[in-house]
């Protein structure tokens, strides 16, 4: 990274965040808040082993773009990808 750029530059670079929902010491929920108040815009794939419903529908209320069940194929990710970018 250039030292000159701002820590948050890459904000205006990243198109898409595949977030889990189950990480080590930080929930898929807070990761999502603190992503959008860094670039409200970012667009978000949810994905997870647990059903939609509960806090993944939560997560998806407060604006996350997308859900995509685990286990999943390649090409279903894909898929899915595609659709949010374009």
């Amino acid at each position: 990274m250039d030292r000159r750029r701002s820590p948050f530059s890459w904000r205006k670079e990243i198109d898409l965040v595949i977030l889990d929902m189950i990480m080590l010491g930080i929930s898929g929920g807070e990761t999502f808040d603190r992503l959008r108040e860094i670039n409200p815009e970012i667009r978000v794939l949810l994905s997870s082993g647990y059903s939609i419903e509960g806090q993944a529908q939560q997560i998806l209320d407060r604006g996350c773009n997308g859900f995509l069940p685990k286990p999943f194929h390649p090409e279903k990710l894909s898929r899915k990808v595609r659709e949010m970018l374009y």
